[in-house]
């Protein structure tokens, strides 16, 4: 009887987040009573998110199924893909699986939520198989704009899922071997069920650069920027490119500081695994620059994407304590901006210039995104049945579904999904059969989750109208006035250049108060919400806003 229920069984893929955004990647995968999981990022907030410092995925259906979760398996160490981990295995304490790079990365976070020894991790070489439940797990080696990047193959009794993680194809990376395209091969060549590929460049035509054009680029910058002081913004996380750059710096005989962060994790952690090779007194410390003469140095830093804390932006906005911006000195973005920072991006080049500085923004980047040609060759190699976008907005995932349909693939084969979607698939058919609940939680400073939609339009509220506080003081027993009412506000008028407005308002209450004590009301319900009507109604009709009304009353 057992046998049969097994043939029955589908699989299921639940992406609980990252599509139709980039970030937040998590995707559950499960059959019958087991369920793994496929990455833990986090994303950062959007503009309407005031004051939110994280967005993290909602696990309830993780946590609904607790006792089904057997592991995470991390395809690489960027935080769209682990950033959310400490904050997740808090609630879910199952084991990671990931390769050395992503678990000291990963190490390095749960150090800094004290969970270390709280928390299983294994290291996983490209080649080995997982067994976990009714699921068995190979990583496969992949290029990206991180090292020790992985895809993954998901061997379910309903057949396999190939996920590529964030991948390129690089055939000269700078450290290590290229993409396990053989691999993929031989995958293909067994039957592949479904393939969940990444869409980030999906748009893009033709093929990604390899990482090492763009050494060329900063030896050509190097040779001809040798009177200067260089200054390189580029993700703390591409460690190829730091490796570039630390090539480049020692072959033209100049010192490099490191600075910001997240970078200094980021490179303490590569060099201490062996995936950064740094010659001996090449790096100085952000101190000892003063000992040098600007040509003689290059400052590697974060803010490529303008974030307002980030190194790059403080100092190009006046506000870092050790480093000012001098006319003549030479900074280079080694990035693209990310959809939706672009403005950011631009202030501060725009500030960079005004202290005299020379900015070179094009060029000196390639992406650790497969365009086109490259996800057409994964497609050719895994020939799976499904095809199943994932990893971009919207329309990048419909970019990949048009690849797809120029490959043969009918309509009825290729899935795009939503968060919360569960697609239920196996040899016969697959279809999306249901719904669970997804969301964002969001963090703000140590509160995670304590600030939610209603906060949040609280904010908004008081950010676009600002607040009046009425305070009035009563007399216990026979409620009668005391002081008050007195009015303060923040955030809705200059007072000094509105007096009579706040007199004639504070008249309005005076009046409203005298009505309520000829009426013997001692109901503070009824005397806050009377205070707050008369007050609305009046600052409405003068001055055409809603403010934020909150009476406070005191008992004498």
């Amino acid at each position: 009887m057992k046998q049969k229920s097994t043939e029955h069984s589908k699989l299921k893929i639940i992406p609980l987040g990252g599509l139709e955004q980039i970030g937040m990647n998590i995707t559950a995968f499960e059959y019958e009573d087991s369920i793994i999981v496929v990455d833990c990022g986090l994303s950062f907030p959007e503009d309407d998110m005031l004051g939110i410092d994280l967005v993290i995925p909602d696990i309830t259906y993780l946590k609904e199924n607790m006792d089904k979760v057997k592991g995470f398996f991390i395809t690489h160490g960027h935080e769209d893909h682990i950033g959310a981990i400490p904050y997740v295995l808090k609630e879910l304490n199952v084991p990671i699986y990931a390769t050395k790079l992503t678990i000291g990365i990963i190490d390095h976070k749960l150090k800094e939520h004290n969970m270390l020894t709280k928390v299983k991790r294994k290291v996983v070489k490209y080649g080995q198989h997982i067994n976990l439940g009714n699921f068995r797990v190979e990583f496969i080696k992949t290029n990206h704009s991180i090292q020790d990047a992985a895809a993954l193959a998901i061997y379910s009794p309903a057949g396999i899922v190939v996920h590529t993680g964030d991948f390129k194809v690089d055939y000269t990376p700078v450290f290590g071997d290229t993409i396990d395209l053989a691999r993929l091969g031989e995958l293909g060549k067994k039957g592949v069920l479904a393939l969940m590929c990444d869409s980030t460049n999906a748009e893009r035509p033709g093929f990604t650069m390899s990482e090492k054009s763009v050494g060329k680029t900063f030896d050509n910058l190097f040779a001809e920027h040798k009177n200067s002081r260089i200054i390189i913004a580029t993700f703390a996380s591409n460690v190829d490119r730091v490796q570039q750059i630390i090539n480049s710096a020692y072959k033209y005989g100049r010192k490099v500081v490191v600075e910001g962060r997240s970078m200094v994790n980021i490179i303490s952690t590569a060099t201490e695994l062996g995936y950064l090779d740094i010659p001996e007194n090449t790096l100085i410390d952000i101190e000892q620059l003063k000992n040098y003469p600007d040509e003689q140095t290059v400052l590697i830093t974060t803010g490529s994407q303008g974030e307002s804390m980030a190194a790059l932006s403080r100092m190009a906005s006046g506000m870092h304590k050790k480093i000012a911006i001098k006319p003549k000195d030479t900074i280079i973005f080694s990035s693209h901006p990310i959809p939706g920072n672009e403005k950011a991006v631009s202030n501060v080049i725009n500030e960079l210039f005004m202290k005299g500085a020379n900015v070179i923004f094009q060029d000196a980047h390639v992406s650790g995104h497969a365009c086109r040609e490259d996800i057409k060759l994964i497609y050719s190699l895994v020939r799976p049945k499904y095809a199943i976008p994932v990893h971009g907005e919207y329309r990048h995932l419909m970019a990949q579904a048009s690849i797809a349909e120029e490959l043969g693939y009918d309509k009825d084969h290729i899935f795009i999904l939503s968060s919360g979607d569960v697609l239920e698939l196996d040899e016969e058919d697959a279809k999306v059969t249901g719904h669970v609940h997804v969301g964002n939680v969001m963090v703000d400073g140590l509160g995670v989750g304590d600030v939610g939609n209603i906060v949040l339009r609280d904010r908004q509220h008081l950010a676009e109208e600002g607040i009046i506080i009425v305070v009035l003081t009563l007399e216990a027993g026979s409620g009668q006035v005391l002081a008050g009412p007195d009015i303060v506000s923040r955030g809705f008028v200059y007072v000094r250049g509105s007096e009579s407005l706040m007199d004639e308002a504070k008249q309005v209450l005076d009046v409203t108060m005298q009505q309520m004590m000829d009426k013997n009301v001692t109901d503070w319900g009824k005397i806050k919400s009377e205070i707050k009507d008369a007050l609305g109604e009046f600052v409405w009709k003068e001055t055409k806003r809603r403010p934020m009304i909150i009476p406070i009353i005191m008992e004498v």
